[in-house]
């Protein structure tokens, strides 16, 4: 399956693509399986009620990632890409004031989100830690149709049908440089001696033209620095009742009146590539708007890591920015396609310890490296991430989430400077390494990933 640079980046409204763009996609989907008369059962009368039940991660930690709000988003005819903060203010006025609302499309259905949306504490549903099911019934309280979804991390929806019988990761055969697999990937930029972000292009231009592939690129930046851009500016507290305080706003100003000093210490720069990445977790944890990278809960990594390198790096070419998301997204893809990026499965190292890889390898590339060095660089970053947890405290993407996303990007800046140092002969490929982090998820305790119910979330709580 072909995976574009669009699908693995995503404007979206924090605070997670899992637990708030994806259910908000899935309304989205019900509602249109349901106003295709076809899919309901036949005589079923006219739809009076719509419920949505909430199983495993996404009960537990549902409240502290909007699931619900983003829910009864969806039923008033809002997806992540067209969400704005008045929008889902209105909304959320609309509630305080009828407990209601009308479901877009259906005036015969009031949504009260208080108690159409279920939170289920007991088991998860088998097939994946997120899943939600739908059902909608007539006035008479009998079911006229139901149906089940999994958000599968980065905003991706699936449903049962697909979850119970997956597709192999088989390559796309209608693009001109088709890869699965990084040693795939490799061995079509040797071959045929063209870059890993050529090829990804090419293959994107079998679906899109140049215009608006060069388009979407740049309102994808944008979207990227403007959330660094408003990360800066603003303080105050964070929303959720842990009381954590912005900081990336005061970490700026202190920088900034450093600068022209001749005592800065060399490990300083580190700050300046956290403070980025922070910034735009701060207003992902806030509810802003940002852009799936490949997650929200890693959504400062990349976009740190290319402000570094337009700010810090002697030369640095704003246009880059192509080279740099396409090479990302050629390594999400293959993240994606062969393991996971859903902290609920695989805990961490699949949200930040994958967007560490991708900005590694996509760093290398506009600093000149070869495939072989992108590929080392993106092994090393997503190796030192194995067996990290998500372990929210409160359910919230906040802590220890905002500074994690500061270390993924030092971590993704240390590998693409230690691969360009060598050959780009390893030890470790990136197809192990990345086969590695998805049976270390496998493995890892369901309370360490992403339910709340272990790790810091548990301890910091008890302090």
């Amino acid at each position: 399956m072909f995976l574009s640079v669009f699908d693995i980046f995503k404007v979206g409204v924090g605070p997670s693509s899992s637990h708030t763009n994806g259910p908000m996609v899935a309304t989205s989907l019900f509602l249109n399986f349901i106003n295709n008369r076809s899919n309901i059962i036949p005589g079923s009368k006219s739809f009076f009620r719509i419920t949505c039940t909430l199983y495993g991660s996404l009960s537990f930690t549902g409240k502290g990632h909007h699931t619900d709000k983003a829910i009864l988003h969806g039923m008033a005819g809002i997806i992540p890409s067209t969400y704005n903060e008045k929008i889902g203010a209105e909304i959320d006025k609309e509630i305080s004031k009828y407990d209601h609302i009308i479901v877009k499309g259906f005036p015969e259905i009031k949504f009260y989100p208080n108690t159409d949306i279920i939170f289920n504490y007991g088991p998860a549903l088998k097939q994946h830690a997120n899943g939600m099911i739908f059902s909608v019934y007539d006035r008479d309280e009998n079911l006229c149709a139901t149906q089940t979804y999994f958000s599968v991390g980065g905003g991706f929806i699936k449903t049962i049908k697909e979850l119970e019988n997956p597709s192999k990761v088989v390559i796309d055969k209608k693009v001109p440089y088709p890869f699965s697999t990084a040693d795939e990937m490799l061995d079509l930029s040797k071959k045929n001696k063209i870059s890993i972000s050529e090829m990804k292009r090419q293959n994107e231009l079998v679906f899109i033209s140049e215009e608006k592939l060069k388009k979407g690129i740049s309102e994808l930046w944008n979207t990227m620095s403007n959330s660094i851009n408003s990360g800066l500016k603003r303080d105050g507290i964070l929303p959720g009742g842990l009381n954590v305080r912005r900081r990336a706003k005061s970490i700026f100003d202190s920088l900034n009146s450093e600068i022209g000093s001749n005592t800065i210490a060399p490990h300083i720069i580190n700050d300046w590539i956290s403070l980025y990445a922070m910034a735009v977790n701060e207003e992902n944890a806030a509810g802003g708007k940002i852009v799936t990278a490949p997650t929200n809960g890693a959504a400062g990594v990349i976009p740190a890591t290319f402000m570094y390198y337009l700010n810090h790096v002697p030369n640095a070419a704003p246009e880059k920015i192509e080279d740099y998301l396409l090479t990302a997204a050629a390594i999400g893809g293959i993240l994606k396609s062969n393991a996971s990026i859903s902290g609920a499965e695989v805990g961490c190292q699949g949200e930040v310890g994958s967007a560490s890889a991708m900005a590694a390898g996509a760093l290398c590339a506009i600093l000149g490296g070869n495939c072989l060095q992108i590929e080392n660089a993106a092994e090393i970053a997503l190796e030192h991430h194995l067996g990290m947890t998500c372990d929210p405290i409160k359910g919230l993407v906040q802590a220890p989430c905002i500074e994690r996303n500061g270390l993924g990007a030092i971590k993704a800046v240390s590998a693409a400077s230690l691969s360009l140092r060598g050959d780009g002969i390893h030890l470790v490929s990136l197809d192990a390494c990345i086969k590695t982090m998805f049976e270390t998820g496998k493995d890892m305790m369901e309370k360490y990933k992403e339910t709340s119910k272990g790790g810091l979330a548990v301890n910091v709580i008890e302090c």
